[in-house]
């Protein structure tokens, strides 16, 4: 039996042991979720815990908090070109989190986030599926270390941190995700956010697991945005990625329900991208989103469009990216260089009980490139803690009648576990 067969076969089985424990109820809930890669990134989000405000320091320990994640994922890559290796990895990991509770509102939290090939599991030589462990086959960094303070609806936060903005995200899809090392204040008014910071460095699967912590930007990235969220839905952003690019990004749209079963929900956004000190990262990029969600099922359809200039780019930013057409693996900026570029999306969800599934199907289209990708995933939450899922993906170039670089099928099985 091959190594890849192996693999899959003790992962499956491991799926199907967890299976039998359904004794607790799911809480699965259909939510709007802006693109595929973003459906995606929230199969393992780890759910915050509360922390507790105490009145000396001894209780600050005894009340602390831990939590974290158990993840282990097999990846690999069926490449269709004749020059190109398939490569496949197996990889355990996950997250420890510990924080204090709150005295006067400051409280503090270390965060460990680790992953590791399984040998046996993985490929060998030039076999092997980097993107999970890192080309060492292993990566541990302390990836939140952090300072906080609470005062009424301001919230102060200094040190590595998770981050969820438009072009700076944790983009959870592989083992480890993005931190950020910031200086970040928020400001809750009603259903009004304010968020102001500046982000000096970042690590995780999108900044490379071999460079660990990487700059964003000459002098690190200033932003600044404001959230609105209640039936309609807005965001504001300004970026100034020193030396890179000044960015400007707005999203808006609304939830329309006809029914309690049937419900409308649409989106627009607008991202302008200035260059800094010949950076070569200038463009304009639009798009469109409207879903329908009948019952259980979610039918939706997106579009971007990228207005590029000679030898300029555009730039996803620090993480997975906002856009609505962004898929598993490919994103429009990756067309989106010297010559204008559009992709066209559509996705189907369903849901049902403690089962979610997920079509997609991407079109990316420039003068040179035409790209397709699928993505097909299917989860399973055996209870609040556990889920089983994987992702199969097929991408493929229809430019060139000779197989390329871009020609593969991907799978991806995951099996998680919070605490």
């Amino acid at each position: 039996m091959s190594s890849p067969t192996v693999a899959l076969s003790l992962l499956l089985l491991l799926s199907t042991q967890l299976l039998a424990d359904e004794t607790k109820k799911s809480t699965l809930s259909q939510e709007h979720l802006h693109s595929p890669r973003e459906a995606i990134d929230n199969v393992t989000k780890l759910g915050q815990k509360k922390v507790s405000g105490v009145d000396n320091l001894k209780h600050m320990f005894s009340d602390a908090k831990v939590n974290g994640q158990i993840k282990s994922i097999y990846a690999g890559y069926n490449y269709k070109k004749d020059t190109l290796q398939d490569i496949y990895a197996t990889a355990i990991g996950g997250m420890l989190k510990y924080e204090l509770a709150s005295l006067h509102g400051f409280n503090a939290a270390v965060s460990i986030y680790t992953a590791h090939d399984i040998n046996f599991l993985t490929g060998e030589n030039g076999h092997i599926n980097h993107e999970l462990s890192s080309e060492n086959g292993y990566y541990t960094e302390m990836a939140e270390a952090y300072f906080n303070y609470t005062y009424k609806d301001l919230n102060l936060r200094v040190g590595r941190q998770v981050l969820n903005t438009p072009l700076a995200d944790s983009d959870d899809v592989r083992v480890v995700q993005n931190s950020f090392d910031a200086y970040v204040a928020t400001y809750h008014l009603n259903d009004i956010e304010l968020m102001v910071g500046n982000i000096q460095r970042w690590q995780g699967f999108d900044a490379g697991l071999e460079n660990f912590w990487s700059k964003t930007g000459t002098d690190g990235t200033n932003f600044i945005g404001l959230i609105y969220s209640d039936m309609t839905e807005l965001d504001i952003w300004y970026y100034n990625i020193t030396g890179i690019t000044n960015a400007f990004y707005i999203d808006g749209g609304f939830n329309y329900p006809f029914s309690k079963d049937i419900t409308l929900h649409a989106m627009v956004q607008y991202l302008q991208e200035e260059e800094l000190k010949s950076s070569g990262v200038e463009s304009t990029i639009y798009g469109t989103l409207v879903e329908c969600i009948i019952y259980d099922i979610g039918l939706n359809i997106s579009y971007n469009r990228a207005l590029e200039k000679l030898d300029k780019k555009s730039f996803a930013g620090f993480g997975g990216g906002t856009l609505f057409t962004s898929m598993d693996t490919i994103t429009l900026d990756l067309l989106a260089q010297d010559e204008n570029a559009q992709a066209i999306a559509t996705g189907l969800t369903y849901n049902y009980k403690k089962f979610q599934f997920l079509y997609a199907y991407g079109d990316f289209s420039s003068d040179s490139k035409h790209i397709t990708e699928q993505d097909i995933t299917a989860q399973y939450n055996i209870n609040d803690e556990f889920l089983v899922a994987t992702i199969y993906s097929i991408e493929s170039d229809l430019k060139q009648q000779q197989k390329t670089d871009d020609d593969w099928n991907r799978l991806q099985i995951l099996i998680n576990y919070n605490f």
